[in-house]
């Protein structure tokens, strides 16, 4: 089980960033699809937010990864007093 916990750690670790990667060239594709500057101006607001809310979601997902591959979780506590 602790195997899979360092596996998946270091899925997680590369998960975060290619996330990020496919989210920024998804707002790049979807401004330039855009025709007037009205229009431009929200989609630019849409995924400036998007983005803002996922870039740290991201990075906890890069964190929580790095933990599982150094071995962090190998020992779980049994009660909520450990």
């Amino acid at each position: 089980m602790n195997t899979l916990k360092k596996f998946l750690g270091i899925v997680w670790m590369l998960l975060g960033p290619l996330a990020m990667a496919f989210l920024i060239m998804q707002a790049i594709d979807k401004v330039g699809l855009v025709h007037t500057e009205i229009e431009r101006t929200n989609t630019i607001l849409q995924w400036a937010i998007i983005l803002f809310i996922f870039f740290p979601i991201s990075i906890g997902l890069m964190i929580f990864g790095f933990y599982a591959w150094k071995g962090e979780y190998d020992q779980l506590a049994d009660h909520s007093s450990e």
